[in-house]
């Protein structure tokens, strides 16, 4: 997909806790708590939204699939919309969101629900591993132990081997997005674990495979998140709105072999294309929510997006560049590491944080200059590559 501006805009969000939702038994449940929510945050009526578009993984999560008529279990006046459901593994969310887009630049309608979601909790830590490694290419990768954690920390290794050991960077990228996440009223995990703690290696904090420790790695989470998003017209009367200055979809091969998988580079093609749709710079945007499933994807995602050189990721968050209070705050939120990571719901959360900055109302987790967003959402390791570049309306 090439990259694109849009006239439409988010004008409404919902936003459930995430972690382990027992009041929630299954992602029927879990979408209940977001879809009509979102539809009155935007000040509209069910009847009003002309399409639905679900954002799930599942995979094995449940034993339900087909999902995309589940919303209406919850808002039944939806009845007879169009739904439909999208899947692009961990980008899953955003891929959800370029449907609804892609919808409304096709005139095909005014008003679209976007909702994501995953129920994770439910099933047992092995099985888990086996369906997220389900996303890696199993004719060559699925021998790697410890699932898509030991994915990562072959990346992690070639990345060490190549620029040099980073774990002081690794865990300080931990514990930034773990102290962010104590401001996010809906993160799975609001404790600031600290520096040190997140360096050594410790009974709290073992290794799951070398050299990515517990802190290194996302939560299994439940969660759902929904978004309204509208054409420029009904944006414009909307009490606010969020545009999509420009948008990229980028993917690559799904095989590790066929790429140099430390260098991100559909990260990095999505980033230059969503920059030049926007008209913009990396030096334009006032924060980020980036990708951080494992630390060191969010260190060599710094690199892609063009904050550093290659191999130097590590300057960033040593030299405090990516902080709350640092020259392009990364993951205010607390990211996918300290807020969850239900895999459907990654990417509408992302944007829904995003339009909460940018409309200044994200609470605690409020940035000071908060005017133009990016948001890099990723499936796999570096194949689907999402970047969004948002600005208030």
């Amino acid at each position: 997909m090439t990259a694109s501006q849009h006239d439409a805009a988010i004008i409404g969000w919902a936003h459930s806790r995430f972690g382990k939702l027992e009041e929630a038994p299954d992602a029927e449940a879990l979408i209940g708590l977001v879809a009509r929510e979102a539809i009155a945050d935007a000040g509209l009526e069910p009847h009003e939204v002309d399409a639905v578009f679900l954002g799930t993984f599942n995979g094995g999560f449940q034993a339900q699939d087909f999902p995309s008529s589940l919303v209406f279990q919850a808002v039944p006046e939806l009845r007879f919309k169009p739904a439909t459901r999208f899947e692009n593994a961990c980008a899953t969310g955003t891929a959800a969101i370029h449907g609804a887009l892609d919808f409304l630049g096709a005139k095909r309608g005014r008003i679209t629900l976007v909702v994501g979601v995953e129920k994770m909790t439910s099933t047992p830590g092995p099985r888990v591993g086996e369906i997220l490694l389900s996303a890696s290419h199993l004719k060559t990768e699925a021998g790697i132990e410890a699932g898509f954690a030991g994915v990562f920390a072959r990346i992690a290794e070639a990345y060490f081997q190549r620029h040099g050991d980073s774990s002081d960077a690794l865990a300080a990228i931990a514990a930034k997005n773990h102290a962010n996440g104590v401001d996010n009223p809906y993160a799975q995990m609001r404790k600031d674990l600290g520096y040190e703690f997140c360096r050594n290696e410790s009974e709290k904090n073992p290794f799951v495979a070398r050299p990515l420790k517990r802190t290194d790695c996302s939560l299994v989470s439940d969660g759902a998140a929904a978004l309204i998003i509208a054409e420029g017209d009904v944006a414009a009367t909307a009490r606010r709105a969020v545009r999509f200055r420009g948008t990229a979809q980028v993917n690559d091969f799904l095989p590790i072999a066929r790429r140099d998988i430390i260098r991100f580079e559909g990260a990095r093609e999505a980033w230059a294309r969503a920059f030049a749709a926007a008209g913009l710079t990396l030096a334009d945007l006032s924060f980020a929510e980036t990708h951080d499933c494992f630390t060191v994807a969010e260190l060599i995602e710094y690199e892609a997006m063009g904050l550093t050189p290659e191999g130097q990721g590590s300057r960033a968050i040593l030299e405090g560049w990516t902080r709350k209070d640092g020259r392009l705050p990364v993951n205010r939120s607390g990211g996918l590491k300290a807020k969850g990571h239900p895999i459907g719901a990654t990417g509408v959360s992302m944007h829904a944080l995003a339009a909460m900055q940018l409309t200044g109302e994200a609470g605690a987790m409020q940035l000071p200059r908060a005017e133009i967003g990016g948001v890099f959402n990723m499936g796999g390791a570096a194949v689907a590559n999402y970047v969004s570049i948002l600005e208030r309306v």
